[in-house]
């Protein structure tokens, strides 16, 4: 008994125990440490350049700057044009090896254009600095290339198999979607691992291993203009407005509280003649309180976290749009959306290894973000490709795509050790 309890107390010695490194490891979290200025240099560098989606010259200075820096520790990387999909375009940066094929995604644009108020970059104190874009997602753009910087500071990139894609439209992705994310499902083909870096719900305790994807829809009813006075009679029923109203209710009586679903109708148009911009959002409606109104135009979003729950969300909501009332039609369509990102057991066992590279560099434990919260993101589209997917390992921070948009600089080296020992790991226990 004696002998075997030695024996297993000589095995537990040789096993990586937590809050520990080997020599290897400390050398990356060194270097992290150690460049950390620089990072922050590069992070204000790139914040302070304009890069909303539909400022491609900013966009595409954007992927300059971050392409230099992924040329300079040995990537061959590419541009991929955007004008097939109305957009600036992506960085693509490969870096080919024999170890297991790793993916990593970030992009390039921000919600804030050429006009917004919002442009630079401000320390507002020791530990914070504001900025468009700082955490969502310029920040976690950064915290990966200082995590391959610190890997080939020892010497492992040299034998690593990555590839990077920085989309240019992740926050209004050019359509078609099948040819805007064209480049990063190509990228993920034969991945072992993927990884996003987005700031996710901005609390570095959090990782996202499921997002919810999401759909646009478009609802477009007729009815018989008469005069208001001789409405609900068989020979006029009951006009647009008010059939557009039976929907929308159908659709919360049938559908509201299913879990992880949602749907809102987030503008309605109606009247006599009405005009919708469905790119802008915008219309105008005329109507008068005594003529029953000919058309009506809703249009929302629907979100659900697997595919069978956006087929069956989506039957019942046409189900509930052929039940017409009398004298109007109407129909519903909806957009190529983002797909969602299911949970897997594979995303939970790299929440796992990447949880315990957190504990090892003393940042603290990692549990998965509520799906609910997690909104819909460039890493859903590979869903099915990669066999282990992580995201919301970026930079931290709070206040994201509005004009307090503000990072915790505190994270920036934390989440870069966190991700340089995962990768090192990743890389020599072979993805498993």
């Amino acid at each position: 008994m004696i002998v075997r309890l030695l024996l297993v107390l000589a095995m537990t010695a040789l096993l990586p125990q937590s809050g520990t490194l080997t020599p290897e490891e400390r050398a990356l979290t060194a270097f992290v440490d150690a460049d950390n200025d620089r990072a922050l240099a590069l992070l204000e560098r790139v914040v302070n350049i304009n890069s909303g989606t539909m400022n491609f010259a900013g966009v595409r200075a954007v992927g300059a700057a971050f392409r230099s820096e992924f040329d300079a520790i040995g990537f061959k990387t590419e541009w991929v044009d955007g004008t097939p999909f109305g957009r600036a375009g992506h960085l693509v940066a490969e870096h080919p090896g024999p170890g297991p094929r790793i993916l990593l995604i970030g992009h390039l644009d921000t919600v804030f254009e050429a006009d917004s108020p919002f442009q630079k970059f401000e320390r507002v104190s020791a530990i914070a600095a504001k900025g468009p874009g700082i955490t969502d997602m310029k920040g976690g753009n950064v915290v990966m290339l200082q995590a391959l910087k610190a890997l080939q500071s020892v010497g492992l990139l040299k034998t690593m198999n990555i590839v990077v894609v920085m989309t240019g439209d992740e926050e209004s992705a050019g359509r078609p979607l099948a040819t805007s994310r064209a480049a990063l499902v190509t990228a993920a083909q034969g991945a072992d691992v993927a990884i996003g870096f987005e700031d996710g719900d901005g609390n570095p305790a959090t990782a996202v291993i499921a997002r919810r994807g999401t759909t646009n829809w478009e609802l477009r009813v007729t009815g018989k203009p008469a005069h208001s006075s001789q409405i609900f009679n068989a020979e006029n029923g009951y006009g647009a407005v008010f059939e557009a109203a039976r929907i929308l209710n159908a659709f919360r009586e049938t559908l509201a509280g299913q879990p992880h679903l949602t749907f809102n109708p987030g503008v309605i148009l109606g009247g006599t003649s009405v005009e919708f911009d469905a790119p802008t959002s915008k219309g105008t409606g005329f109507g008068k309180s005594n003529v029953i109104a000919e058309h009506t135009v809703v249009a929302g979003d629907l979100r659900a976290l697997s595919q069978e729950q956006f087929a069956a969300a989506k039957k019942a909501m046409q189900d509930i749009v052929s039940a017409a009332l009398p004298q109007t039609s109407a129909t519903l369509t909806f957009d190529d959306g983002y797909p969602p990102l299911a949970p897997t057991p594979g995303n939970e066992r790299l929440l796992t290894l990447y949880h315990r590279a957190s504990l090892d560099v003393g940042a603290g434990e990692v549990v998965a973000v509520d799906p609910d919260k997690a909104g819909a993101a460039d890493v859903s589209f590979i869903a099915g490709q990669a066999r282990m997917i992580l995201d919301g390992v970026g930079l931290m921070g709070t206040g994201g795509h509005t004009v307090n948009e503000t990072a915790d600089l505190r994270t920036l080296p934390s989440m870069t050790k966190r991700m340089a020992i995962l990768l090192a790991r990743l890389q020599r226990d072979g993805a498993k």
